[in-house]
């Protein structure tokens, strides 16, 4: 179980870097973590974090069978490789592999988590192995059932619970693990010491997993939800749709007539206007060229114009009709006739 010579002091300095990787990211004040500086430095820590827990598994430092007093003081501290990746793993982005980054992130710290059980570390539930799926058994009440409504008020009242006491713990961890950090990193802590601090940090990671593990949980179903929801919503494939010609504009009408003025039955559009047709008309020897009406006159101009045409060409009847007039209005002033209640 102790480190080997060279391997043993390349093991070490991965796990530094991987250290301070994370750290500086913890503390970064980047705008936005998929700026190209943050995403560097994640890649960094898990090329250097994934070497390090391979060669961990190479060199079996940890085992199921053994009690935690058996392990060195100084491996101590690769008990956290696993817990240090996964949340690596979650800081990487991209929306196409986030179910992926997910999925990554919980397998490592269940791993974590599993390896802490067995030795002992922390009184707490080991979550499943696997996301729970978005559907509800078959053996679970209905939901809206009574029952239903109770057991999900327990399990929110439970979960209330827990996260309130690891969040007690969380901060008595963090306190102590201040108070030694630099004794530790300055090499004046004996080995009683460094095995504490390691234990400690070992705890507040356990509190760090299972949190983390509850909401990558939230935002897998949310992510199966959706994809299932898109693929439902899609056309199979294996129908293709055929290519139709565009269908030509057409109007609805209620009868033939309307037909033919709105609809396709409509001879063709204008091409002329109505003095083009006027000439063309009077070239033909259809209509006369004096039949043509000046364009621009209303009717009551063109009514007065015909009566002076008449009277000059001394028409008897338009004469007379015009004398009688001027007799009848002679005779009868303005507003004849209309003084019934004048007084």
């Amino acid at each position: 179980m102790a480190e080997g010579g060279a391997e043993g002091q390349k093991l070490a300095e991965l796990l530094a870097v991987g250290w301070q990787l994370w750290e500086e990211l913890e503390a970064g004040t980047a705008p936005s973590s998929g700026s190209p500086a943050v995403q560097d430095k994640v890649r960094q820590g898990m090329d250097v974090l994934s070497r390090a827990n391979s060669m961990v598994a190479e060199l079996d430092l940890f085992s199921e069978n053994e009690d935690l007093e058996e392990i060195a003081s100084a491996d101590l501290k690769y008990l956290l490789l696993p817990a240090l990746l996964g949340a690596m793993t979650l800081k990487q982005v991209g929306l196409s592999k986030r179910l992926e980054h997910l999925e990554s992130a919980r397998a490592h710290f269940w791993s974590f988590l599993k390896l802490c059980k067995s030795y002992g570390l922390g009184s707490f539930h080991l979550p499943p192995a696997a996301s729970p799926p978005a559907e509800e058994g078959a053996e679970s009440p209905p939901r809206g059932s009574p029952a239903a409504v109770q057991d999900k008020l327990v399990a929110m009242a439970a979960s209330r619970q827990a996260k309130i006491e690891r969040y007690k713990q969380k901060k008595e961890l963090e306190n102590r693990l201040a108070s030694m950090k630099n004794s530790v990193d300055s090499g004046q802590s004996d080995e009683e010491q460094i095995r504490e601090f390691y234990i400690l940090q070992t705890q507040k990671w356990i509190n760090t997993s299972l949190e983390e593990i509850e909401s990558v949980d939230q935002e897998i179903v949310l992510l199966r939800s959706r994809g299932t929801a898109k693929q439902s919503s899609a056309p199979p494939h294996a129908t293709s749709r055929q290519v139709r010609p565009p269908m030509k504009p057409f109007i609805l009408t209620r009868d033939a007539a309307q037909n033919k003025v709105f609809g396709a039955g409509y001879p063709s559009l204008p091409v002329m206007t109505v003095d083009d047709w006027y000439d063309q008309r009077r070239r033909q020897g259809v209509v006369s060229g004096q039949s043509t009406p000046p364009a621009g006159l209303t009717d009551e101009e063109l009514q007065k114009q015909q009566q002076e045409k008449k009277e000059e060409e001394d028409d008897e009847e338009a004469l007379q009709k015009a004398r009688n007039w001027d007799d009848w209005k002679d005779t009868h002033p303005r507003g004849y006739g209309n003084r019934h209640n004048m007084g």
